[in-house]
């Protein structure tokens, strides 16, 4: 299984809102279970969210996850 994971980008539900995506590959060769573990994984203990999956011919899956990115905005300013 491939994990990769991309900078982050302008969602396009809503403006100004930032993801940040991470695309997981599996091969036709390895089982669904374990890809449905590792994503189970990232969603509980990473705070990632399915966003779309993809089945393609001969096997291959590739599953995009994505999560907001927070911006800390400073609110004490010291002199």
């Amino acid at each position: 299984m491939k994990e990769t994971l991309h900078a982050v980008r302008q969602g396009s539900g809503a403006p100004g809102r930032q993801y940040e995506y991470l695309i997981l590959t599996v091969r036709p060769d390895e089982s669904v279970p374990v890809a449905y573990q590792r994503l189970r994984e990232h969603a509980e203990y990473g705070k990632w969210e399915l966003e779309r999956s993809r089945l393609y011919m001969g096997g291959g899956r590739q599953y995009w996850m994505r999560r907001r990115v927070l911006r800390v905005e400073r609110t004490l300013d010291v002199f």
